[in-house]
């Protein structure tokens, strides 16, 4: 793997990973202030929800980039065999 594609495949693993996390521990007030959404969280936690979605995607990152240096499941076969 290139490193740009590394790189790349990082990104969107990340925020893929990010909205998944968003939803987590979120918490809507009783009686929302004047002036603020209905659905706004009372602490969005952002900082706890970057981070973890810093290591699940790093974990999820080196599982993929581990797949793809194995060969196991290999593309250009793939590709080559259809078309044939």
């Amino acid at each position: 793997m290139h490193w740009m594609s590394g790189v790349l495949l990082y990104v969107i693993v990340w925020w893929l990973v990010f909205f998944a996390v968003l939803p987590w521990g979120v918490r809507i007030p009783d009686k929302p202030e004047r002036g603020h959404a209905d659905g706004a969280p009372e602490r969005p936690m952002m900082l706890r929800k970057v981070l973890a979605t810093t290591a699940i995607a790093a974990v999820l990152w080196l599982a993929a980039f581990a797949l793809i240096q194995s060969d196991l499941i290999s593309f250009r076969e793939m590709a080559r065999r259809m078309g044939d």
